[in-house]
């Protein structure tokens, strides 16, 4: 089926212009192959030539093959004074050998005669030899027209005769980029609108989120006849970033009604978005739309009660359309069904009317209260949860005493920790060294358990974070930490808090060995 709506992905050259994203070529060609199997239509790979990676990625990527998207190099117009066939950047982007070549070209006056320091048509010759060479051999040539909706506010005629000479000399498409990202939707609509009216060929645009509207600006565009929508994933970009695919992708499918990408695909969009994080070595926004674990998150009782009676009240689609899940939070706004929820999911046989929920309930608010939080501890309030179903059940361990200790050797710091825990009949005392107190402490408190319960040899660390709860008391505020763990198949979070760190630290360690322990 012929998409209403081309997505162009260039999360591997624009997205890798945002702060803390630094792609290797093999990043690069990872994430082209997850992009191409999701179905998007054109991949943006780089531009040839300008760094020893991107010359590397379009070598290698020339021994692939892409079975949904087109793989495009990206490049700008020649150099002013310089003929098209002896302009070395226009050079390498014919040697990618990519079946698509995007160019930018300048739409503004303002950047022609302050930026290229060139007169105004020598400019328009640079655009149209540039796309006339291209299309001479043999490209698919989009031409990005950069300041496109600052320069028509400043010269409408200007900008409607570089965006034709990008047309009468083979473009086959035309995309308006709100390149310094500071445009309204409807002043993107209204232009859109205009070269529409001018311009024979397909229209694109190319939007940023400087001003928050990215998304909005790109979905103006569209709803004015545009028909092709570049952007990248988790919306990477320069500055505050570029229009975020993940959230264009599924208003365009389930609010626009339009097709765009294989309707298989919108299920998996929830997996891209983390795959590419992963890749970048990024946390995930846990509050992007569509895709963040907060997207479908419910904290409020009465929201809670409300979705758990009609899931439409207060979710706009149901979360399986792209991957994602309901998230139901427990906290002291909680109520009755946020507990009777949360608890199904971590596996409880609980109903409205089980007795136990309101001692449940008034455990986990006082607990809340003292400065526990457990909306990424679902592993501490299920212990809560258990505990309080079974009546108090026997510990499988318990921790009888423990000392740290760290002291300066030379100039290195060591830390030590001893750990007695108690298994039954069985005492256990073990002693480690760590990069810090709480290295120590973690490696001490694992190898004891270990003699007991060997399956704990693989349980990992893979977040420690602390949170300091009343600044007020300086160094003797009360402190929360929150640890994530993991066993190489699921992951768990818990929470101690304590005015003593160690302490702190401790109860959410042991916490993490118990939930390990626990049968699934």
């Amino acid at each position: 089926m012929k998409p209403q709506v081309e997505i162009y992905d260039t999360t591997l050259r624009d997205g890798s212009q945002g702060e803390g994203i630094n792609f290797s070529v093999a990043d690069k060609l990872r994430i082209a192959d997850k992009l191409d199997a999701f179905g998007v239509h054109y991949i943006e790979g780089g531009w040839p030539g300008s760094n020893p990676k991107d010359i590397e990625f379009f070598a290698q990527a020339k021994k692939k093959k892409f079975r949904h998207a087109r793989l495009a190099a990206f490049g700008s117009t020649r150099k002013k004074n310089t003929p098209v066939e002896l302009d070395d950047q226009v050079r390498l982007l014919l040697e990618a050998e990519t079946p698509v070549v995007t160019i930018y070209g300048k739409t503004s006056l303002l950047h022609v005669k302050e930026v290229l320091r060139c007169t105004p048509d020598e400019n328009i010759a640079m655009i149209a030899d540039t796309v006339r060479h291209l299309k001479d051999h043999g490209k698919f040539v989009i031409y990005d027209a950069e300041h496109a909706f600052d320069g028509y506010k400043l010269n409408a005629g200007y900008a409607l005769d570089t965006w034709r000479a990008a047309e009468k000399a083979g473009a086959d498409l035309v995309v308006l980029c709100d390149t310094n990202g500071g445009c309204l939707p409807d002043e993107i609509a209204a232009i859109t609108r205009a070269a529409l009216g001018q311009l024979n060929c397909k229209v694109g645009i190319h939007t940023h989120d400087d001003i928050g509207l990215g998304v909005a600006n790109a979905l103006a565009s569209l709803n004015a006849g545009a028909v092709h929508v570049q952007g990248t994933i988790n919306g990477y970009g320069e500055r505050t970033g570029n229009c975020n695919l993940t959230s264009v992708i599924p208003c365009v499918a389930f609010k626009m009604k339009k097709t765009c990408v294989p309707p298989k695909s919108l299920a998996k969009l929830k997996e891209l978005s983390l795959f590419v994080d992963e890749v970048a070595n990024l946390r995930h926004n846990s509050r992007l739309p569509w895709v963040g674990s907060a997207a479908f998150a419910h904290k409020g009782g009465a929201h809670v009660n409300a979705v758990q009676k009609l899931a439409s009240s207060y979710e706009h689609v149901d979360p399986s359309l792209v991957g994602n899940e309901r998230n139901i939070l427990i906290s002291d706004l909680s109520g009755r069904s946020n507990i009777v929820i949360k608890a199904q999911e971590l596996g409880f046989k609980v109903t409205n009317d089980t007795p136990e929920l309101r001692q449940i309930l008034d455990s986990i608010k006082q607990r809340e209260h003292e400065g526990y939080e457990y909306e990424a501890a679902e592993a501490s309030m299920a212990l809560i949860i258990r505990g309080i179903l079974d009546h108090n059940p026997e510990l499988m361990f318990t921790v009888e005493k423990y000392h740290v200790s760290m002291r300066r050797d030379a100039k290195q710091s060591l830390c030590e920790a001893t750990v007695r825990v108690r298994v039954g009949k069985k005492i256990h005392d073990e002693v480690a060294e760590g990069d810090g107190p709480v290295n120590a402490l973690d490696s001490a408190l694992r190898a004891a358990l270990a003699k007991s319960f060997p399956k704990l040899r693989k349980i990992t660390l893979t977040d420690y974070k602390v949170r300091i709860l009343d600044g007020v008391a300086g160094t003797a505020a009360k402190t929360r930490v929150l640890i994530e763990s993991t066993d190489g198949r699921r992951e768990w979070g818990t929470v101690g808090v304590s005015e003593n760190i160690i302490e702190a630290s401790l109860q959410a360690l042991v916490d993490s060995m118990e939930y390990a322990l626990l049968k699934k």
